[in-house]
């Protein structure tokens, strides 16, 4: 399991604690905007060069393992 800390950082003088990818200034759910609305990762990193894709991937692998409860270690059989 990725820790979160390595990904997101919540600071008060960065964007009023708004969730961020560590490091930047880019909040978290712009990823989520852009998948939403039928862009890839491609497209998300091009326009936010500043998050790497690492951060991404492990974002997300975050948010699979919270909320479907799997880990890319222990995949179900």
């Amino acid at each position: 399991m990725s820790d979160k800390n390595e990904v997101v950082e919540r600071k008060q003088e960065v964007l009023a604690g708004t969730p961020v990818f560590k490091g930047t200034r880019v909040p978290i759910k712009v990823l989520f905007d852009y998948l939403k609305a039928g862009d890839g990762i491609e497209e998300f990193l091009k326009d936010f060069p500043t998050v790497e894709r690492e951060k991404v991937v492990q974002l997300l692998e975050l948010s699979s393992e919270v909320l479907v409860g799997e880990s890319s270690e222990n995949p179900p059989r």
